[in-house]
Protein backbone atom coordinates (compact mmCIF):
# COMPACT_ATOMS: atom_id res chain seq x y z
CA UNK A 1 0.00 0.00 0.00
CA UNK A 2 2.88 2.56 1.34
CA UNK A 3 4.71 1.55 -1.97
CA UNK A 4 1.17 2.73 -4.31
CA UNK A 5 1.05 5.58 -1.77
CA UNK A 6 4.55 6.94 -2.57
CA UNK A 7 3.83 7.10 -6.04
CA UNK A 8 0.63 8.76 -5.53
CA UNK A 9 2.25 11.34 -4.05
CA UNK A 10 4.41 11.59 -6.15
CA UNK A 11 1.52 12.63 -9.02
CA UNK A 12 0.39 14.73 -6.64
CA UNK A 13 3.70 16.56 -6.31
CA UNK A 14 4.36 16.73 -10.19
CA UNK A 15 0.94 18.10 -11.30
CA UNK A 16 1.25 20.85 -8.60
CA UNK A 17 4.58 21.26 -9.62
CA UNK A 18 3.23 21.67 -13.53
CA UNK A 19 0.47 24.91 -12.58
CA UNK A 20 1.02 26.25 -9.90
CA UNK A 21 4.42 28.09 -10.63
CA UNK A 22 2.73 29.89 -13.23
CA UNK A 23 -0.19 30.61 -11.45
CA UNK A 24 2.05 32.29 -8.90
CA UNK A 25 3.69 34.08 -11.28
CA UNK A 26 0.65 35.65 -12.74
CA UNK A 27 -1.27 36.14 -9.67
CA UNK A 28 2.10 37.64 -8.05
CA UNK A 29 4.90 39.40 -10.69
CA UNK A 30 1.38 39.81 -12.96
CA UNK A 31 3.55 37.82 -15.86
CA UNK A 32 0.18 36.76 -18.13
CA UNK A 33 2.86 35.55 -21.03
CA UNK A 34 3.43 31.69 -22.03
CA UNK A 35 5.79 30.52 -24.86
CA UNK A 36 4.21 27.97 -27.18
CA UNK A 37 6.35 25.55 -26.56
CA UNK A 38 5.98 26.34 -22.91
CA UNK A 39 2.39 25.81 -23.01
CA UNK A 40 2.58 22.46 -24.82
CA UNK A 41 4.87 21.54 -22.21
CA UNK A 42 2.62 22.29 -19.36
CA UNK A 43 -0.19 20.77 -21.34
CA UNK A 44 1.96 17.32 -21.37
CA UNK A 45 2.75 16.88 -18.50
CA UNK A 46 -0.27 18.37 -16.70
CA UNK A 47 -2.44 15.79 -18.38
CA UNK A 48 0.19 12.92 -18.22
CA UNK A 49 -0.21 13.14 -14.75
CA UNK A 50 -4.20 13.51 -14.40
CA UNK A 51 -4.20 10.26 -16.43
CA UNK A 52 -1.72 8.17 -14.57
CA UNK A 53 -3.45 9.42 -11.54
CA UNK A 54 -6.60 8.35 -12.74
CA UNK A 55 -5.34 4.77 -12.85
CA UNK A 56 -2.86 4.62 -10.02
CA UNK A 57 -6.08 5.14 -7.92
CA UNK A 58 -7.43 1.83 -10.01
CA UNK A 59 -3.93 -0.25 -9.22
CA UNK A 60 -4.84 1.31 -5.42
CA UNK A 61 -8.39 -0.13 -5.61
CA UNK A 62 -6.96 -3.39 -6.66
CA UNK A 63 -4.08 -3.76 -4.03
CA UNK A 64 -7.01 -3.02 -1.58
CA UNK A 65 -9.06 -6.19 -3.38
CA UNK A 66 -5.89 -8.23 -2.85
CA UNK A 67 -5.40 -6.90 0.97
CA UNK A 68 -8.90 -7.49 2.23
CA UNK A 69 -10.18 -10.73 0.06
CA UNK A 70 -6.75 -12.71 0.55
CA UNK A 71 -4.84 -10.93 3.75
CA UNK A 72 -3.07 -14.43 4.06
CA UNK A 73 -1.53 -14.35 0.61
CA UNK A 74 -1.11 -10.84 0.18
CA UNK A 75 2.78 -10.59 0.05
CA UNK A 76 2.65 -13.74 -2.97
CA UNK A 77 -0.47 -12.10 -4.73
CA UNK A 78 0.67 -8.42 -5.12
CA UNK A 79 4.69 -8.95 -4.91
CA UNK A 80 7.51 -6.73 -5.49
CA UNK A 81 7.42 -7.68 -9.57
CA UNK A 82 3.69 -7.19 -9.80
CA UNK A 83 3.54 -3.99 -8.35
CA UNK A 84 6.35 -2.35 -10.15
CA UNK A 85 5.04 -3.49 -13.15
CA UNK A 86 1.57 -1.84 -12.65
CA UNK A 87 3.20 1.45 -11.77
CA UNK A 88 5.55 1.13 -15.00
CA UNK A 89 2.07 0.69 -16.60
CA UNK A 90 0.23 3.42 -15.07
CA UNK A 91 3.30 5.93 -16.30
CA UNK A 92 3.33 4.29 -19.61
CA UNK A 93 -0.16 4.92 -20.01
CA UNK A 94 -0.20 8.72 -19.05
CA UNK A 95 2.86 9.74 -20.91
CA UNK A 96 1.17 7.60 -24.18
CA UNK A 97 -1.82 9.28 -24.21
CA UNK A 98 -0.80 12.59 -23.06
CA UNK A 99 2.02 12.38 -25.89
CA UNK A 100 -1.24 12.00 -28.89
CA UNK A 101 -3.52 14.81 -27.42
CA UNK A 102 -0.71 16.87 -27.37
CA UNK A 103 0.54 16.22 -30.58
CA UNK A 104 -2.94 16.71 -32.14
CA UNK A 105 -2.88 19.92 -30.44
CA UNK A 106 0.83 20.95 -32.14
CA UNK A 107 -0.83 20.41 -35.71
CA UNK A 108 -3.39 23.16 -35.69
CA UNK A 109 -2.94 26.51 -36.08
CA UNK A 110 -3.42 29.33 -33.76
CA UNK A 111 -5.33 32.64 -34.23
CA UNK A 112 -3.40 36.19 -33.57
CA UNK A 113 -1.55 36.91 -30.23
CA UNK A 114 -3.60 33.27 -28.75
CA UNK A 115 -5.13 34.90 -26.04
CA UNK A 116 -6.77 32.37 -23.56
CA UNK A 117 -9.38 32.95 -20.78
CA UNK A 118 -7.82 30.55 -18.33
CA UNK A 119 -4.51 30.77 -15.83
CA UNK A 120 -2.82 27.51 -17.10
CA UNK A 121 -2.55 25.56 -20.43
CA UNK A 122 -6.15 23.64 -19.93
CA UNK A 123 -7.31 21.47 -23.60
CA UNK A 124 -10.21 23.53 -23.60
CA UNK A 125 -8.50 26.48 -23.59
CA UNK A 126 -5.76 25.70 -25.87
CA UNK A 127 -8.80 24.48 -28.24
CA UNK A 128 -10.45 27.84 -27.79
CA UNK A 129 -7.88 29.92 -29.44
CA UNK A 130 -6.82 27.46 -32.74
CA UNK A 131 -8.03 29.25 -35.72
CA UNK A 132 -8.20 25.54 -37.78
CA UNK A 133 -10.48 22.57 -37.73
CA UNK A 134 -9.39 20.97 -34.12
CA UNK A 135 -12.67 17.56 -34.82
CA UNK A 136 -9.40 15.16 -34.97
CA UNK A 137 -7.91 16.64 -31.40
CA UNK A 138 -11.14 16.38 -29.77
CA UNK A 139 -12.16 13.07 -31.63
CA UNK A 140 -8.71 11.69 -29.88
CA UNK A 141 -9.50 13.78 -26.52
CA UNK A 142 -12.74 12.46 -26.38
CA UNK A 143 -11.81 8.49 -27.08
CA UNK A 144 -8.69 8.49 -24.58
CA UNK A 145 -10.73 10.39 -21.54
CA UNK A 146 -13.72 8.09 -21.98
CA UNK A 147 -11.70 5.07 -22.39
CA UNK A 148 -9.24 6.17 -19.69
CA UNK A 149 -12.54 7.33 -17.17
CA UNK A 150 -14.55 3.73 -18.11
CA UNK A 151 -11.61 1.80 -17.03
CA UNK A 152 -10.45 3.36 -14.55
CA UNK A 153 -13.77 3.31 -12.91
CA UNK A 154 -14.73 0.09 -13.71
CA UNK A 155 -11.55 -1.19 -12.17
CA UNK A 156 -12.62 0.66 -9.00
CA UNK A 157 -15.85 -0.33 -8.69
CA UNK A 158 -15.22 -4.13 -9.66
CA UNK A 159 -12.27 -4.25 -6.41
CA UNK A 160 -14.75 -2.32 -4.07
CA UNK A 161 -17.72 -4.67 -4.88
CA UNK A 162 -16.02 -7.50 -3.91
CA UNK A 163 -14.34 -5.92 -0.63
CA UNK A 164 -18.17 -5.45 0.14
CA UNK A 165 -19.47 -8.60 -0.70
CA UNK A 166 -16.53 -10.32 1.61
CA UNK A 167 -16.47 -7.45 4.22
CA UNK A 168 -20.42 -8.61 4.76
CA UNK A 169 -19.95 -12.22 4.88
CA UNK A 170 -17.23 -11.12 7.68
CA UNK A 171 -18.44 -12.55 11.23
CA UNK A 172 -16.73 -10.47 13.31
CA UNK A 173 -17.48 -7.00 13.57
CA UNK A 174 -13.77 -6.27 14.28
CA UNK A 175 -13.00 -7.55 11.25
CA UNK A 176 -15.22 -5.49 9.21
CA UNK A 177 -14.60 -2.49 11.14
CA UNK A 178 -11.03 -2.84 10.55
CA UNK A 179 -11.45 -3.28 6.80
CA UNK A 180 -13.63 -0.06 6.27
CA UNK A 181 -10.80 1.66 8.16
CA UNK A 182 -8.65 0.90 5.33
CA UNK A 183 -10.48 1.32 2.50
CA UNK A 184 -12.47 4.73 3.74
CA UNK A 185 -9.05 6.89 3.01
CA UNK A 186 -8.99 5.76 -0.62
CA UNK A 187 -12.49 5.82 -1.35
CA UNK A 188 -12.04 9.47 -0.80
CA UNK A 189 -9.50 10.45 -2.67
CA UNK A 190 -11.58 8.31 -5.35
CA UNK A 191 -14.31 10.36 -4.59
CA UNK A 192 -12.72 13.82 -5.07
CA UNK A 193 -10.69 13.17 -7.63
CA UNK A 194 -13.37 11.19 -9.97
CA UNK A 195 -16.14 13.91 -8.58
CA UNK A 196 -14.32 16.94 -10.27
CA UNK A 197 -13.74 14.57 -13.61
CA UNK A 198 -17.01 13.76 -13.94
CA UNK A 199 -18.73 17.31 -13.48
CA UNK A 200 -15.92 18.79 -15.43
CA UNK A 201 -16.56 16.90 -18.63
CA UNK A 202 -19.89 15.06 -17.94
CA UNK A 203 -22.45 17.55 -16.85
CA UNK A 204 -23.62 19.23 -19.97
CA UNK A 205 -22.72 22.70 -21.28
CA UNK A 206 -19.78 22.62 -18.32
CA UNK A 207 -16.91 23.11 -20.53
CA UNK A 208 -18.34 26.14 -21.97
CA UNK A 209 -18.11 27.93 -17.86
CA UNK A 210 -15.07 29.28 -17.91
CA UNK A 211 -15.36 29.77 -14.58
CA UNK A 212 -15.93 26.03 -14.15
CA UNK A 213 -13.03 25.14 -16.27
CA UNK A 214 -10.89 27.68 -14.19
CA UNK A 215 -12.19 26.36 -10.80
CA UNK A 216 -11.83 22.80 -11.22
CA UNK A 217 -8.25 22.87 -13.18
CA UNK A 218 -7.64 25.51 -9.28
CA UNK A 219 -9.19 22.44 -7.42
CA UNK A 220 -6.61 19.78 -9.13
CA UNK A 221 -3.62 21.58 -8.86
CA UNK A 222 -3.77 23.08 -5.71
CA UNK A 223 -6.59 21.62 -3.54
CA UNK A 224 -6.41 18.06 -4.17
CA UNK A 225 -2.37 17.64 -3.42
CA UNK A 226 -3.17 19.33 -0.69
CA UNK A 227 -5.93 17.58 0.70
CA UNK A 228 -4.85 13.86 -0.27
CA UNK A 229 -1.88 14.11 2.63
CA UNK A 230 -4.53 14.67 5.10
CA UNK A 231 -6.97 12.36 3.91
CA UNK A 232 -4.38 9.39 4.37
CA UNK A 233 -2.59 10.79 7.55
CA UNK A 234 -5.87 10.73 8.69
CA UNK A 235 -6.28 6.83 9.25
CA UNK A 236 -3.08 6.69 11.32
CA UNK A 237 -3.86 6.08 15.24
CA UNK A 238 -1.14 8.42 15.86
CA UNK A 239 -2.05 11.31 13.68
CA UNK A 240 -5.70 10.88 15.14
CA UNK A 241 -4.43 10.73 19.03
CA UNK A 242 -2.54 14.16 18.00
CA UNK A 243 -5.33 15.81 16.39
CA UNK A 244 -7.43 14.72 18.90
CA UNK A 245 -5.65 16.36 21.68
CA UNK A 246 -5.07 19.81 19.88
CA UNK A 247 -8.84 20.05 19.22
CA UNK A 248 -9.42 18.91 22.81
CA UNK A 249 -6.37 21.75 24.21
CA UNK A 250 -8.00 24.20 21.91
CA UNK A 251 -11.58 23.93 23.31
CA UNK A 252 -10.25 24.09 26.90
CA UNK A 253 -7.96 26.18 26.70
CA UNK A 254 -8.88 30.07 28.45
CA UNK A 255 -7.04 33.72 27.35
CA UNK A 256 -5.46 35.19 30.20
Amino acid sequence: MYFFLSHFSFLDICYSSVFTPKLLEILVVEDRMISFNGCMTQFFFGCACVITEMFMLAVMAYDRFVAVCNPLLYTVAMSHKLCAFLVAGTYTWGGLCSLIITYSLVQLSYCGLGLMNHFGCEYSAIISVSCSDSSFSQMACLVISIFSEACSLLITLASYIFIVVIVIRMPSKGGLRKAFSTCTSHLTAISIFHGIILLLYCVPHSRNSWLLVKVATALYAVMIPMLNPLIYSLRNKDVKETLRKLINSKLHSHPV
